[in-house]
């Protein structure tokens, strides 16, 4: 009786090894930043963020990176950015993309653009360059240049807010503005209507800022002029009246000696 439960036990010991051994070596980890799609002969497929089991000729597994990704716009010269005021500005801005971490959204990409090129860059490009950009420019064009210069998160708000949420799939992450700068004159069609009025615009600004800045220094010049009278004025006032003190001391000392003398005589 032992030696029977002693067999089944052992048995049963066996069996349970071999599934183990069996489920691990076909037993696939998936990597931070990657999603697994398992694809089977009778079912749908479905989307593991950590691990599963894969039959062979059962099953069909797809690795997809959905780890963050980045796309550059850069505007410049005569393409810069057309601003409120037509003032053109050379910006360079980064948005961060990557394959929104759900199942509904790695089956979307893997159906529409395909599990392998799901994040390489001439991809992410082809989907969304067109489409940032496009947002780029309707902001910028809502704003003036110095507005835009020193409200960035503002800038950068508005540009996550007019792509919205709607990506396949996707999400925008974060946006992030490299540089900006104003575009110069020498760089402008001034054949272009807009460079034109925006060349116009630069030029009065910069006059206005440059008769400012000549008022503030010839103001600060005369306050200094100013103030040098009035501490030369302080200083002759406070030698004069150490002269007068100096003067009257000695007075008081020769007054002193000649009552001395006068005692000392009599």
């Amino acid at each position: 009786m032992e030696s029977s439960l002693t067999v089944v036990l052992v048995a049963v010991g066996i069996i349970v090894l071999g599934m183990i051994a069996f489920f691990l070596k076909f037993y696939r980890k998936v990597e931070q930043g990657y999603a697994m799609i398992i694809n089977t002969t009778r079912s749908e497929p479905w989307v593991t963020f950590t691990g599963g089991v894969v039959y062979p000729f059962i099953h069909k597994a797809e690795m997809m990176d959905i780890s963050r990704k980045s796309i550059e716009i850069v505007l410049t010269g005569g393409e810069g950015l057309i601003c409120q005021d037509n003032i053109r500005a050379n910006i360079k801005v980064t948005f961060f993309v990557q394959v929104f971490k759900t199942v509904d959204c790695v089956l979307r990409v893997a159906q529409g653009v395909g599990c392998a090129r799901a994040s390489s860059k001439q991809t992410l490009e082809e989907l969304f360059s067109a489409k940032f950009s496009e947002a780029l420019k309707t902001v910028g064009r809502s704003m003036d240049f110095v507005d835009l210069y020193q409200e960035r998160d503002r800038f950068r708000d508005e540009i996550k807010c007019q792509i919205g949420c709607d990506l396949s799939g996707y999400e925008l992450v974060d946006v992030a503005i490299d540089y900006l700068e104003q575009t110069k004159i020498e760089d402008l069609n001034r054949e272009n209507i807009l460079d034109a009025q925006g060349i116009k615009k630069i030029i009065e600004l910069t006059t206005r800022e440059r008769v400012r800045a000549n008022e503030y220094e010839r103001d600060a010049e005369a306050q200094i002029k100013k103030k040098n009278v009035e501490t030369r004025q302080a200083i002759l006032d406070l030698e004069r009246q150490q002269a007068a003190a100096e003067i009257e001391q000695q007075r008081e000392i020769a007054l002193m000696k000649a009552r001395e003398e006068a005692g000392a005589s009599i």
